[in-house]
């Protein structure tokens, strides 16, 4: 009983001083070269949408440079 309360006791203290050995550590740092990201993204209903507008104030300003009547009727 004696020996097997010393052997419990001696596995316990390697257990500790193996636990203790083990020193987790979790190391942040930033990287030497810079972060780069490649992002495609589509753009082109933004460009149909300004070019639309572009068109709106042109015939707006001259609606008889596209055949439009100049009071908006249409015939």
């Amino acid at each position: 009983m004696k020996q097997r309360t010393l052997q419990q006791g001696a596995g316990l203290g390697l257990m500790l001083a193996a636990v203790a050995a083990c020193s987790p550590t979790v190391k942040v740092q930033a990287p030497d070269k810079p972060i780069e990201i490649n992002m495609n993204i589509r753009i082109e209903q933004e460009v149909r949408v300004k070019i639309d507008r572009e068109l709106d104030d042109v015939f707006a300003r001259n609606p008889e440079l596209f055949g439009i009547p100049a009071d908006g009727s249409t015939k």
